[in-house]
This record gives C-alpha cells, sequence and structure tokens, in this order.
C-alpha cells in the first residue's frame, strides 16, 4: 500500500476557518483512495511548524510527499521540503469560487510560486490543481502517486516581417539607457522577482537605481498637507467610496503616491519595483496598490514585490502598445470553463477598467488597509508577456486572449479571460515551463512585434497560447 506523507502548508493573513475547511476535505479524497496517508492534520502557518512536522515524516518510508497548498505562501520552505529528498514530490492547489469577495486562499498562485523555485532548483515537481470533491479526483491523486508524465505543446508563432522587426528596433533603442526604480528587496522565498543588474543591463541596457524603503517612507511623510489634499480631490473624481475609508490611512497612502513619483523623478527613473508589504503596512500603516495603479496609468509602470523583471516587461509592453501594462497574478484557472483570472490587490491602471463599472476605492482583501483601486477590467484583445528566468534560462513568454465581460471574481482589480488555447494546456504549459507567478497584460494584438522583440534581444521565444 503506497504512504504518502502530507505537509499541508498556509498563512493566517488568508481565510484560516475556510483554509482548514478544504484542508479536511482534501484529507477526506486522500483517505477516499485507500493509500496509507501520515503527516499533520493542522495547517503549518510557519517555517518551524513545517520543520516540525517533515522531522516526523522522516520516521517513516514514504512514497509520495504531498505538500497541499491550502493558501499561497512564499516558496522557501517547498523548496526546503523538497531538497530532503524523502519521496517524489507533488503539490496539490485547490480552486476557490470566483464569488466577488476577498481571495480567500489563493492557492493557485502559491503552487506558481513554488513550481518557478522548484524548477531554478532543478527539483522535479508533480502537481495538481483541483477541488477536493471534483470528479475523479481519486485517479487524480493515483496519478500524483505513480507519476504521470505530462508533455505539454508549445505553439509556435508566425515569424515576425520586416515592419514588425522595424518597430522592435525602435523600441529596444528607446528602452536602451532606462533605469528601474527598485524599492526594498523582494520579499523571502519569492525567488520569481530576483535578478541580476549584470544580465539585465546586458539583456535591455537597462539599468537599475535602489532606493531604501526609510527613504520612501521619509519622503512620503514630508509631503505637504495641502498637496495630499489636491491629489484626494482628484481621486474622489475617479472612485467611488473615498469618504469610507480610514482618513489617515488614506493619506499616507497618497503620500506613498508622491514619495514614488518624487523618487522616480529624482532618480530619472522609467519605471519602479516596490517591496509593497509587509512594511508599508507594518511601518508606514498603508496599502501602496492605489498608489502604484495611478503611476501605472500616468506611464510610470510598477510592479509589485519588487519584481525588477517583471517592471522590465511592462516597461516594454507599455512602450509596445502606447499604452499603460499591468503586472498580474494568476489566481485561477478554470478548464471546465475554459477560462483564467488575472488578479492583484488594487493596482490596476484606470484606463483598463470595464465602462460598464464604477471604479471604487477598497481596501486590501488582508491588511484592511486603503487604497486599492478596484473594477472589473475591460472586455477586450490582450497581450501577455513576461521576460522570464524560468529554470535559469532567460525567455520571452508569450500569450494571447480575450478579456471577457464578467462579474468580479475578487475583490481588487481583476479580469476573467479566454486565452487562444485552452486553459488546461496553458496551466500544463505553465508548470512544465516553470514560469514566474508574475506576468504583464496589454491591451491589444502586439505578439509579432513582441516576437521580433524577442529576436533582437537573442531570446528564445515560447509560447503559452
Amino acid at each position: 500500500m503506497p504512504v504518502i506523507g502530507v505537509l499541508p502548508l498556509a498563512r493566517p493573513t488568508f481565510d484560516v476557518p475556510y483554509a482548514e475547511e478544504m484542508a479536511a476535505a482534501c484529507f477526506k479524497a486522500l483517505e477516499a483512495t485507500g493509500h496509507r496517508i501520515i503527516g499533520s492534520r493542522a495547517l503549518l502557518f510557519d517555517g518551524a511548524a513545517a520543520e516540525a512536522a517533515l522531522a516526523e515524516l522522516k520516521r517513516e518510508k514514504i512514497d509520495l510527499l504531498l505538500i497541499l497548498q491550502v493558501t499561497f505562501t512564499d516558496a522557501s520552505m517547498t523548496v526546503r521540503i523538497a531538497k530532503d529528498n524523502l519521496a517524489p514530490l507533488a503539490i496539490w492547489a485547490v480552486p476557490e469560487p470566483r464569488a466577488g469577495g476577498r481571495l480567500r486562499l489563493n492557492s493557485f498562485c502559491g503552487l506558481n510560486l513554488a513550481a518557478h523555485a522548484l524548477g531554478l532548483a532543478g527539483i522535479p515537481l508533480r502537481w495538481l490543481y483541483a477541488a477536493p470533491d471534483a470528479p475523479l479526483i481519486g485517479d487524480a491523486i493515483g496519478g500524483l502517486v505513480i507519476g504521470d508524465e505530462r508533455d505539454p505543446a508549445f505553439p509556435v508563432g508566425p515569424r515576425p516581417g520586416l515592419v514588425e522587426r522595424e518597430q522592435a528596433a525602435r523600441v529596444l533603442a528607446a528602452l536602451k539607457g532606462r533605469s528601474i526604480g527598485l524599492v526594498g528587496e523582494h520579499p523571502a522565498g519569492f525567488d520569481t522577482c530576483a535578478y541580476d543588474p549584470a544580465r539585465l543591463a546586458a539583456l535591455a541596457g537597462v539599468a537599475v537605481e535602489p532606493i531604501g524603503l526609510p527613504d520612501l517612507f521619509a519622503a512620503a511623510r514630508a509631503v505637504p498637507a495641502e498637496r495630499i489634499a489636491a491629489t484626494r480631490a482628484d481621486v474622489a473624481g475617479k472612485l467611488t467610496g473615498l469618504d469610507a475609508v480610514d482618513q489617515p490611512q488614506l493619506e499616507r497612502s497618497l503620500g506613498i503616491y508622491h514619495a514614488l513619483e518624487g523618487l522616480k523623478a529624482q532618480k530619472g527613473c522609467s519605471a519602479l519595483a516596490v517591496r509593497c508589504w509587509p512594511e508599508m503596512f507594518t511601518e508606514h500603516g498603508c496599502a501602496a496598490c492605489g498608489p502604484m495603479g495611478l503611476l501605472t496609468e500616468a506611464r510610470t509602470p510598477c510592479a509589485c514585490e519588487a519584481d525588477v523583471y517583471g517592471a522590465l516587461t511592462a516597461m516594454l509592453l507599455q512602450e509596445v502598445a502606447g499604452a499603460p501594462a499591468w503586472l498580474v497574478d494568476i489566481v485561477d484557472m478554470d478548464s471546465a470553463g475554459n477560462t483564467g483570472v488575472f488578479w492583484h490587490c488594487g493596482s490596476a491602471p484606470l484606463s483598463m477598467a470595464d465602462p460598464a463599472v464604477q471604479p471604487r476605492a477598497q481596501l486590501h482583501s488582508n491588511r484592511k488597509m486603503p487604497l486599492l483601486q478596484e473594477f472589473t477590467l475591460k472586455p477586450g484583445r490582450v497581450s501577455i508577456a513576461r521576460i522570464s528566468q524560468a529554470r535559469g534560462r532567460t525567455t520571452m513568454i508569450l500569450a494571447g486572449g480575450e478579456m471577457i465581460a464578467a462579474p468580479m471574481s475578487f475583490t481588487g482589480t481583476s479580469g476573467v479571460i479566454r486565452f487562444d488555447r485552452s486553459t488546461e494546456d496553458v496551466t500544463e504549459a505553465m508548470m512544465e515551463f516553470g514560469l514566474e507567478h508574475h506576468v504583464a497584460l496589454v491591451y491589444g494584438e502586439h505578439r509579432g512585434v513582441l516576437r521580433a522583440l524577442g529576436e533582437a534581444m537573442g531570446l528564445p521565444v515560447v509560447e503559452l497560447a
């Protein structure tokens, strides 16, 4: 009888009762397979708890080490677990309803982040993204145990023409000599956001200007009250609900907007990669999401979690399209409905809002602080890209699809996309490739020029859809 050792990873900033409910349902599905299931039934919220649970698993011989990705977590503990080599590693992430409320688990994004980190470390991964009560879930779990082979196909796009190559050359010339302001450092366990300055400079002629978080907070505190009041009045004309949020926190958030704007000008940066948590909440007392959305709308692309290559990709897309580009998480992939959800806390540029929806001020779903911009994305053609470092190779990743009119999936800014290929195929390709958890999107069909850019930069071009 196969023995499955289970480690249920979670973070307390998400919906813990719901996470516990989902974990219990996963254990029920596991036990129904007839395999021997060992390991902690309690959610493991930190490294110490996970280490203790892993030590218990080491007492027995197991055939599969299964991480239940109950909520989003960073990938540091996952890589640590994998390097113990107790048994083949699998991760099971669970979907949650697109009910219009907070993103209660964000489990898929945790799987995405882990797949990238494991790919960089050269560690094979078996994975599953399914509800514990999904049809044939027992067969899917059995596939994790035996290691079903996955061989996703990657479509080949048309070769760029002369006009597209000329446009790509103009874009590269425009980027050369620009810089990205790096505010703070990326969070631990976010290998997706790491970068090497020399490789970045060689790739696109783009430099990085480090900016300390204390400098940002000091600049924000120094913004005159009358300037913040004027910006608040301007934002009130674009977002409803400003009066309903905590006003001192809102003023601090608008101070961050002006501080980012000022530091960007002082350093001569064309884009920003910002460490947007936890210190933004714990030390300064506000969210940076809304300010980053306002700057992105004003053609200074902003990347969450200090993601330098994400900022570079958004800057490149903006140059290609002549319109704001937004960096997103992929938080759900629904094979049955053949759609995915692009989301971030509340940082999308307002020009991407569905005209049928009134954008409004919102609180961060986990930290309960303003300012976030909340709306659904407008329908239309989108191009998706990422200058990727997956598996240690720099690559241009591309995809295309249609953003469709749909109710709000989750609080913040989100959009429902139908890719040019089936969602199942795109998901398989993402995980096999080890794609980062951030991709950038822009409205319009621009993949011809982006393919030419990949060629001009000496990058392999990989098409997900």
